[in-house]
């Protein structure tokens, strides 16, 4: 299997392809909007020259994984060959129901179809194919090119074998692949995202500001970066997302989203991404100066 499309050229997407391509494998990226492409292509290059500075990889490295990313606007095109497709589009139900449909439709056979979803269950996307047994979650962490964990999560009808391969193959590529089953948040952010959310719940209820917070969790837990200074490298967005696919499906009130991480998405303030979250990233992309709405 040396083929592998992915599906989403943003910052998962674009690190998924980083990563195979860096042990070999020949990718197929794949998104609707060429901007995207470019613009993922410019951020696999940007880190690619990152680890030659750290000398981690030679320049030839880099050409050669860079020579083995094509990119493409149209599905059927872009998974004509491959043996593997990773969905990494985003985080919303209908949307990655409406690509595995069509993935479902355009691929051979005997590819397996896996999604990086962090939350969303495998067992509804692989009931919209005629093949959930070879429907897999890898969950994949951000950076992707530098965290070595993968969440490989069985959807209900997922096989032994599909299951196997994929534990397989992220150890390919220098990942540490853990076995999880399908339940809403599967095990890292079914832990991560109450406490991101409780984060929330504390500066909401005014106990204490935004570097308190932080100061706490990294300095008390050991923690490399407190939880909303991490809640805004995700983005706000991902976090109400991933919130309310647990609270749809376990209806227990620990996991409904605070009213302020609501309001904030609302209001676009979703983190690095928009420029602003909790932290105000104008200036840098470092979280050093706390946005002014919590000053």
């Amino acid at each position: 299997m040396k083929n592998i499309a992915v599906i989403g050229a943003g910052t998962m997407g674009n690190g998924i392809a980083h990563t195979f391509a860096q042990k070999g494998f020949k990718v197929q990226l794949i998104d609707i909007s060429q901007q995207a492409l470019d613009k993922g292509l410019v951020t696999i290059t940007k880190n690619l020259d990152r680890m030659i500075a750290k000398e981690k990889i030679s320049e030839a490295d880099k050409e050669e994984t860079l020579a083995n990313i094509s990119t493409y606007t149209n599905i059927k095109e872009g998974v004509e060959y491959a043996g593997l497709v990773v969905e990494a589009a985003t985080e919303n139900v209908d949307l990655k129901l409406k690509i595995f449909k069509e993935l479902n439709e355009a691929c051979p056979e005997d590819t397996i179809l896996a999604s990086n979803t962090s939350s969303i269950s495998i067992t509804q996307i692989a009931a919209v194919t005629d093949r959930p047994e070879m429907v897999i979650g890898m969950h994949f962490m951000n950076p992707v090119p530098i965290m070595k964990l993968v969440e490989i999560i069985r959807g209900y009808n997922t096989s032994d074998e599909v299951t196997n391969t994929i534990m397989e193959m992220s150890k390919t590529l220098g990942k540490v692949p853990v076995e999880v089953n399908d339940y809403p948040g599967f095990v890292a952010n079914r832990i991560l995202m109450p406490m991101i959310n409780e984060s929330i719940e504390t500066l909401y209820n005014g106990v204490a500001g935004v570097t308190e917070i932080d100061t706490v969790m990294k300095l008390g837990m050991a923690h490399p970066m407190g939880p909303l200074q991490l809640a805004d490298f995700i983005g706000l967005d991902v976090c109400l997302s991933i919130l309310n696919v647990m609270y749809d499906g376990f209806k227990n009130p620990k996991y409904a989203p605070c009213p302020l991480l609501v309001n904030m998405v609302m209001a676009g303030k979703l983190g690095v991404k928009s420029g602003e979250g909790f932290y105000d990233y104008s200036e840098s992309r470092k979280a050093e100066k706390v946005s002014k709405q919590f000053k």
